[in-house]
């Protein structure tokens, strides 16, 4: 198989959803929800991965469409809320600090009596984990929706099956918990939109010591939580700065603390970019990262977050199955090569060549960024794969 990437494109997201019936409304009875076919609160228990989270408030563009005064509050891991905080729909955000893998019965026991004083009629508990059903059981909201599975039979009173094949990617899985069963699948969806928040923006540039650019800016962002298999390697970030800075292009850097080896990395080689990596908030990533007009990104949550503030996206896939979380915005260009052994779903590459992301190279990417009027065009083009490239996995 050649070494030379497949360009994919994600269809242009629309604004079609199926017609609203409210005699089939909602199956579970004896509810305020049953009875008045319109929900008042909704409980959303959301994701901990911040990309999952901005997939989310698709689900909460098409419920209030169909329910325009639902009153959503979310609840979720600190390393994900900010991102429902800058949700238009959300009226509360509240953050559940308990550590990744553990139970924490009794802070989830003590927030679960807390909620119980907001009244929810409706629950929808997105992971699928038994410990995240167990506040909206305790917080004796009357109808707790979910997909089946570990032992959530008792937690959750409106189970969906979940069927992969019908439902492959993330968001039109969130989608479907949220429509009445019965419900056709909504054909399109609305892309995923966040809020910017421009006062603290410009907080956020002034404690950086940052002004605006004069050039045209293309954000970097190297970092995958999920492992390192999902990272384009270091040297491809170089490569790609220092074409962008040639040509005339500001370039920023965005990760994590995580993430902050590589940033520097790239920022040593390349002088001229700046290094956000670490450097900012969440919530301060979502605003700077609406300043720049293309966002180029392995498959992770700021992929997804710079999508939603409108920045035109160029992702980098190679062990992650493109047809589960592709990036969602319009105009988005996910790269990918087609190899035998990709997707592969591994944290690490279990054949310890990572061709999938090494064989990407910059120069597949750079055609893909938009160039202003005047900037260099006279950048290597992806060369073609001669025999010696084809791939063995």
């Amino acid at each position: 198989m050649s070494a030379q990437g497949n360009i994919s494109v994600i269809h242009e997201v629309g604004e079609a959803e199926p017609p609203h019936n409210a005699r089939e409304a909602f199956i579970p009875h004896n509810t305020r929800v049953a009875h008045s076919y319109d929900p008042a609160r909704l409980l959303l228990i959301g994701p901990a991965w911040v990309g999952d989270m901005v997939m989310a408030q698709v689900l909460l563009q098409v419920l209030r469409r169909r329910w325009p005064h639902l009153q959503v509050d979310v609840l979720a891991p600190p390393a994900s809320i900010p991102v429902a905080e800058r949700m238009p729909e959300v009226r509360r955000a509240i953050s559940l600090g308990i550590g990744h893998g553990q139970l924490g019965l009794r802070l989830r026991h003590q927030t679960a009596e807390a909620l119980q004083a907001q009244d929810y009629d409706w629950s929808i508990c997105l992971p699928n984990s038994f410990k995240s059903a167990l506040i909206p059981y305790w917080a004796q909201v009357p109808t707790r929706t979910g997909f089946s599975g570990e032992a959530r039979r008792l937690l959750l009173n409106d189970r969906r099956r979940l069927d992969k094949k019908k439902l492959p990617r993330t968001v039109d899985r969130f989608v479907a918990l949220g429509l009445p069963l019965r419900f056709p699948q909504p054909t399109q969806l609305p892309a995923p939109r966040l809020q910017v928040d421009h006062h603290a923006r410009a907080i956020a540039l002034q404690r950086l010591g940052i002004d605006l650019p004069q050039r045209p800016l293309v954000a970097l962002a190297p970092g995958a939580e999920y492992g390192p298999a999902k990272r384009w390697p270091v040297h491809h970030w170089i490569a790609l700065a220092r074409s962008l800075v040639e040509r005339g292009d500001a370039v920023w850097l965005f990760g994590s603390p995580k993430d902050a080896e590589t940033t520097q990395a790239i920022a040593a080689a390349v002088p001229e970019v700046l290094d956000l990596g670490g450097r900012t908030s969440l919530l301060e990533a979502i605003d700077l990262l609406s300043l720049a007009p293309t966002t180029v990104s392995n498959d992770s949550g700021l992929m997804h977050v710079a999508g939603a503030v409108g920045s035109r996206i160029v992702a980098l896939y190679g062990p992650t199955p493109l047809k589960m979380t592709p990036p969602l915005s319009p105009g988005a260009q996910p790269l990918r090569l087609d190899l035998p052994c990709s997707p592969c779903g591994k944290r690490e590459c279990p054949l310890k060549h990572h061709h999938c992301m090494e064989h990407l190279r910059p120069e597949h990417v750079i055609p893909r960024i938009p160039q202003m009027p005047g900037q260099r065009t006279d950048l290597k083009k992806p060369r073609q794969a001669g025999r010696g490239e084809e791939e063995q996995c």
